[in-house]
């Protein structure tokens, strides 16, 4: 099975990180988000990996070309010409799935520990990891007018949020633009025939590489082993 990695954006928020650099290789933890990745998805048994590239992407391919071999993996590239949206990337790299039934897609900014093994389509075309939604703000608990306790930025276990980790039938073709992105595309469609699934995964760690601030906090979390251990 082949896993898919979207690496082509122009990654904003990290700016000016990310005005000569590609999102993909900021670095958390001493090492690039991708190799993380990679290494994240290596322990599960992948070792074939599709990067769909566009901004800055002689970067990503110069490093990945000299990266791939140490790590123990093969990696191709679909080059988008100019921003296609992750639905019209997709479809770019239809060429290079062409053997695959099933494969594994993600975003390329984010670490997260899922154990893909227990992501499962069982008869829909695609199937989204869940995650608990993480507060962006500390929790304050009170009885009456006294402060009982903090808690800082916890899970709100009754709500799920993308992950931005999925399983995908080869059948996703059918319903991918040239050019969009998955969620308002194809996404919306495959719920409206009720051909989404998804897996919750609330003891997961997960958390999207968006500012200097998700650095900080990301690097601290890979050192300090609470991720992969």
């Amino acid at each position: 099975m082949k896993a898919v990695i979207l690496a082509g954006g122009y990654g904003k928020r990290l700016m000016p990180l990310t005005a000569t650099l590609p999102k993909p290789l900021v670095e958390v933890g001493g090492k690039p988000i991708i190799e993380w990745q990679i290494m994240w998805l290596k322990s599960l048994g992948i070792n074939s990996f599709v990067l769909l590239v566009g901004h800055l992407k002689n970067k990503l391919i110069e490093h990945m070309g000299k990266k791939a071999a140490e790590l123990g993996v093969a990696v191709e590239y679909s080059e988008e010409p100019e921003p296609m949206g992750t639905a019209g990337a997709l479809m770019n790299a239809k060429k290079l799935l062409a053997e695959e039934k099933e494969f594994i897609m993600l975003n390329g900014d984010n670490i997260t520990n899922i154990h893909i093994g227990s992501l499962h389509i069982n008869g829909s075309i695609a199937s989204i990891a869940l995650v608990p939604l993480r507060s962006t703000y500390g929790i304050v608990k009170t009885e009456g007018e006294k402060v009982i306790s903090f808690d800082e930025k916890p899970l709100i276990k009754d709500y799920w949020m993308n992950a931005g980790v999925y399983m995908m039938s080869h059948e996703i073709f059918r319903y991918l633009p040239a050019r969009g992105n998955l969620e308002n595309t194809t996404f919306t469609a495959l719920t409206k025939e009720g051909r989404l699934g998804a897996v919750k995964f609330p003891e997961a760690y997960f958390k999207g590489v968006d500012s200097i601030k998700d650095i900080d906090e990301v690097s601290h979390d890979l050192l300090s082993g609470i991720i992969y251990g």
